[in-house]
């Protein structure tokens, strides 16, 4: 196999096992709730605080913290997921799990981290090589529901929710290990650049950071937001959530092989763009569609409507490739590390918005799903928009 997609395989099984820990802990819920003596409202918290850690991880990459050794910065961060995963099941503390939570948010810099690598390693190729990658977050969420129901989820005694959680953490470990072993390392610039060179004052950023702002909203919330509305049997709601993960990390794949195949035709960071904003545009044209479906399905209460539903709407992960791989197509090689970060962290803000936005003000269907199309539309508004911009690497060597 080419090194280059043996480190592909890696990056991915690294990401896995380290969003593992994204779901885990709420499926152990009422045994966490009678450990702790705690209300169902307090146990939403952990999640609220793993959701800031994912926006926090991003603010972090302006810093010194994730620069330097790549292959340090990638210890880094899964330490941030894996030393809490030992930690959670002995804390004496309720509010000790969810400080705790909030660390293994961090685990989300590994996807900026992982699009410097993947920039250097190739070009044409690099929306397919993050597809996978990305398609890790999934296989991931699979893995720890899975995990988790093998240990009798909320059914689960104590001794049972520490001995899944310290089986995680060492897996994280076990596999970080394997990585380091077949990885080089190159350094991530930690130098300052002018103001001129600057992400952060530049337009093309700020618009383009918000391409990826609908998809997030769309990912994070209208799994919960359906069912929330539905009223499935149990194995119905965990055959919609298996559906969804699976759907959503099958269409990561998909779409990127496309942005690869779009690519090939034409390298130049301009050329690379156009696939980009292709991809991009397709997913939430089709995801846009999806909607409607779900729609349809949650007033009808048609579980199998549903399934089609979700399946087709999960190709909104599907510009999660494309997004991914814009700073080293529109960046200068010596920024876009940076510029990673700063696309990442206008895009999770849709994580800190949608849930209080879906979940606490909106308490209509129609309401919620008119929200949802206007998400897909105003991804693909975003998108014609930048299209017509000039991109930072065009811009600084005019």
């Amino acid at each position: 196999m080419d090194n280059r997609w043996r480190t592909v395989i890696l990056n991915t099984l690294v990401v896995a096992s380290g969003f593992g820990t994204m779901h885990m802990l709420e499926k152990f819920k009422d045994a966490v709730v009678n450990h702790y003596g705690i209300t169902e409202t307090m146990m939403g918290y952990q999640q609220t605080a793993y959701v800031v850690g994912l926006f926090v991880a991003f603010l972090l990459g302006g810093t010194t913290l994730f620069k330097g050794s790549f292959k340090r910065s990638v210890a880094l961060i899964v330490s941030f997921a894996a030393i809490p995963q030992f930690l959670i099941p002995f804390m004496p503390n309720w509010w000790g799990v969810v400080a705790l939570r909030f660390f293994q948010g961090f685990i989300v810099a590994l996807i900026a981290v992982f699009s410097n690598q993947i920039g250097r390693l190739f070009v044409a190729e690099r929306p397919f090589a993050k597809g996978i990658i990305l398609s890790g977050i999934f296989w991931g969420g699979i893995y720890g529901i899975s995990l988790a129901k093998w240990a009798d989820g909320s059914d689960a005694s104590w001794s049972s929710v520490t001995q899944a959680f310290l089986i995680s953490a060492v897996l994280m470990y076990v596999m970080l290990a394997i990585w380091w072993f077949f990885t080089e390392d190159f350094e991530i610039p930690k130098e300052k650049r002018s103001s001129k060179a600057n992400v952060w004052k530049m337009p093309f950023t700020w618009v383009f950071g918000f391409t990826f702002f609908p998809a997030l909203w769309i990912i994070f919330t209208l799994g919960s937001f359906t069912l929330h509305n539905v009223d499935f049997s149990e194995a119905q709601v965990a055959n919609l959530v298996r559906a969804l993960e699976v759907s959503m990390g099958l269409w990561s794949i998909i779409m990127g092989y496309l942005g690869y195949r779009l690519s090939r035709g034409n390298p130049s960071n301009r050329g690379l763009f156009k696939a980009i904003v292709s991809v991009m545009t397709l997913s939430y044209a089709v995801t846009f569609l999806g909607i409607f479906i779900v729609w349809k399905a949650i007033l009808a209460n048609d579980y199998t409507l549903a399934l089609i539903g979700i399946a087709i709407t999960g190709i909104v992960q599907g510009t999660g490739p494309a997004f991914w791989t814009t700073a080293p197509a529109a960046y200068p090689r010596e920024i876009y590390p940076e510029a990673s970060f700063a696309l990442g962290l206008i895009s999770n803000s849709a994580n800190a918005v949608a849930p209080n936005v879906m979940f606490v003000l909106v308490h209509s269907v129609n309401t919620g799903m008119v929200i949802y199309l206007l998400m897909a539309a105003l991804g693909i508004a975003t998108l014609l928009l930048s299209s017509r911009m000039k991109l930072p690497v065009e811009e600084l060597s005019g």
